[in-house]
């Protein structure tokens, strides 16, 4: 992962809510389409497991997304995920709510984005990020750039970063180990 500092090290250990984009971010960006005219969306086990673990940890995790679709909202439900903002033309406005509702300050978030729309979002939170694979135009602010792509294991990174920066994921393993 490109950016691993003392500094962002430092900065993912104050992290309290993690913000995910969709398309791009949990899935690798392809939208397909059935005759029908149905949405499908393939996302990452790792990325949902990472999630998972960051939840159980007390870190919460929110979707902020453009698009509307029910594999997001059944995904979310599996996971956990409880905020979910979906048709967002303005992200900013989501994330104002989740800092209101969950009384956090700019440099409690992380954000992962791909594309340029996660822009705005990633100017406003303590830890920006870019997928591996996100647009040229959205990496200059991104504080890490994940070595996976979106629905490849980027969201996994994230949260296991988190987690080992703030000294819980070698607890995590060894507890699987003990299982």
């Amino acid at each position: 992962m490109k950016g691993v500092t003392t500094e962002t090290t430092e900065l993912a250990k104050h992290i309290t809510m993690v913000i995910l984009d969709v398309d791009g971010v949990l899935t690798d960006g392809s939208i397909m389409l059935d005759n029908e005219g149905n949405e499908l969306k393939t996302f990452n086990v790792k990325d949902g497991h990472g999630i998972k673990m960051l939840l159980n940890e007390g870190i919460n995790v929110a979707i902020i997304t453009g698009r509307v679709s029910k594999a997001v909202k059944m995904r979310a439900d599996e996971l956990g995920i409880k905020d979910v903002y979906q048709g967002c033309a303005d992200k900013v406005a989501a994330y104002e709510d989740l800092k209101v509702k969950y009384s956090l300050y700019y440099k409690d978030i992380a954000c992962v984005g791909d594309d340029i729309a996660d822009i705005p979002l990633m100017t406003r939170v303590g830890l920006p990020v870019a997928v591996g694979d996100a647009v040229e135009d959205i990496k200059p602010f991104a504080r890490l750039i994940t070595a996976k792509g979106g629905g490849r294991g980027a969201v996994r990174q994230i949260c296991d970063f988190i987690l080992e920066s703030k000294g819980i994921l070698k607890r995590i393993i060894d507890d699987y180990g003990k299982a």
